[in-house]
């Protein structure tokens, strides 16, 4: 089972190196072209892992499938844990689209220029990996160890789901953050951008470069006055920050919502990670389209009750329905959200009229 998760993570990184070494190695401005086609390629490479995950779970393969998933009581065969793994999946890509609208307003605020965009998400990405790796570690040991864990996390989803109906969340005052504010307070801050840096050393080249490629370096009145040799982080540091930090708030809500989908740590994880990997292509994709869907946070919200509810009643759904239950769950989030899509479209099509 240790290789299986060692191949895996090596897969992983394999990918985010080629991504950055060699596609991305230098800053620029990522077109919509290039971000449907990057989407395009991690969907396909999440949506073919669920065949390695099929013929893995349902052959045993390195122990696959081969103890009792708490959430429903089932053995995870090779169609369950699939179904399982692709329902995951999807809930985990359709509450990415909230997050992409969050990432938009700091980007904003922080006035991150497109150019460097794609950095700031790229590590962005592997700091959420390492902490969902985390939180999932967290959670499965929690569950193995006190089941009742499993309905506190379906009631938690379903009160999620209310609050996202009821309240309207603000984002916009980025600068009154609590992790700004800690921030600024223990580091020193540059005025400026000062190329795709996140961290300069006052009195290094570095330090005097200019905001973009090719272009005269004004002077910077927070490097000016600093002290020769001072470590200080700029803007593109501050924004990476805050995006790590939005990530954790997320995945407060998206960490249990895969968790009443099913226990499996590998299918948890592994579902996580290819939703996740597929995020910033997703927001070059959709980043100027994110008005046109205002009610798919309707969606978001009724499918995450949907799955709390499962959580709740998956002893139940079982004896009632039977072990094709998971299926119908899957079939029940898809047509939500699409509904929530659909819905949206037609809205905005008569609003342009």
């Amino acid at each position: 089972m240790v290789w299986l998760w060692a191949g895996f993570i090596v897969f992983v990184l394999l990918m985010l190196a080629l991504d950055l070494g060699i596609f991305h190695r230098k800053a620029h401005v990522v077109t919509v072209k290039e971000a449907l086609a990057w989407s395009a390629v991690w969907a396909t490479l999440g949506l073919t892992f669920s065949v390695f995950v099929y013929f893995g779970y349902e052959n045993h393969w390195l122990r696959l499938g081969s103890s009792i998933d708490p959430v429903d009581g089932m053995i995870n065969g090779g169609t369950t844990a699939t179904i399982k793994y692709l329902t995951g999946y999807v809930v985990e890509k359709s509450l990415s689209v909230d997050n992409i609208f969050v990432i938009a307003m700091i980007f904003g605020f922080f006035a991150v220029p497109p150019i460097y965009q794609h950095r700031v998400l790229f590590w962005g990405i592997i700091g959420a990996l390492v902490m969902r790796g985390a939180m999932i570690a967290l959670g499965a040991t929690l569950i193995a160890e006190f089941h009742w864990i499993l309905y506190v996390f379906g009631a938690f989803l379903i009160l999620t789901g209310i609050k996202m109906l009821a309240l309207k969340t603000d984002h916009s005052g980025f600068g009154e953050n609590i992790i700004v504010r800690l921030t600024r307070r223990l580091f020193p801050i540059t005025s400026r951008f000062h190329g795709q840096h996140f961290v300069v050393r006052a009195g290094a080249p570095a330090s005097y470069e200019s905001e973009f490629p090719g272009t005269t370096a004004l002077p910077d009145e927070a490097v000016i006055q600093a002290r020769p040799g001072t470590w200080m982080l700029t803007p593109l540091a501050l924004a990476l920050i805050v995006v790590e930090g939005t990530d954790l708030i997320f995945a407060v809500d998206s960490i249990p919502a895969i968790f009443a989908i099913t226990a499996d740590p590998f299918l948890v994880f592994t579902s996580n990670v290819f939703a996740i990997l597929g995020l910033r292509s997703l927001y070059f994709a959709l980043g100027g389209m994110l008005g046109k869907f205002r009610y798919l946070k309707v969606s978001l919200a009724l499918a995450l009750m949907v799955v709390g509810v499962k959580m709740l009643t998956a002893k139940w759904l079982k004896e009632t329905l039977g072990s094709g239950f998971n299926f119908y769950l899957l079939g029940l989030v898809f047509l939500i959200l699409a509904a929530g899509v659909a819905v949206s479209l037609i809205a905005e099509r008569r609003g342009e009229r």
